[in-house]
């Protein structure tokens, strides 16, 4: 038997520390640390909505494109909480439903191979829930991703374990 039965030196490990009901996530901890993932919706809404008399001024195309952008900076792929997914589908599909036709391959030429293959996801993404004419408007932004980014863009969205 031991001699000092009192003592607690032994205690070194705090168990507390490995209670599953505190267990955190280290890429939810990291996530939380870094801001809220997804576009900003409200960046995204005043770049759209910069345009009150269009009688006064057109619509840029440029305009356009970097409401386009900041819409897919920050996409929340990493995250496991669907319903950021779902607001950062929500804000993509907004930007690219008020695209003209006209704009649309610009908009896909300025995109990088990672940016094609982001693009490709919010398009299959917005497949699966169509909204009113969004199934339209989407094929045509299918066709112009198809066309820049090939059916290897296709591949990796498919086989792609993290989705938007």
């Amino acid at each position: 038997m031991a001699r000092n039965t009192l003592s607690s030196r032994f205690r070194r490990v705090d168990i507390d520390e490995f209670d599953e009901n505190k267990f955190v996530d280290e890429q939810e901890e990291a996530a939380a640390a870094a801001g809220e993932p997804g576009p900003d919706p409200s960046e995204v809404d005043g770049l759209l909505r910069q345009y009150p008399y269009p009688a006064r001024r057109p619509r840029l195309p440029w305009d356009m494109l970097r409401a386009f952008h900041a819409a897919l900076r920050n996409s929340p792929v990493n995250t496991k909480n669907q319903a950021v997914k779902e607001r950062a589908q929500g804000v993509v599909l907004k930007v690219l439903t008020n695209f003209k036709s006209s704009e649309i391959e610009q908009a896909v030429q300025s995109l990088d191979r990672n940016g094609i293959d982001l693009l490709m996801k919010y398009i299959y993404k917005g497949f699966e829930k169509p909204t009113e004419n969004s199934s339209a408007v989407l094929l045509q932004w299918h066709e112009k991703a198809l066309a820049v980014g090939g059916l290897g863009s296709i591949i990796r969205v498919l086989t792609a374990r993290k989705t938007v």
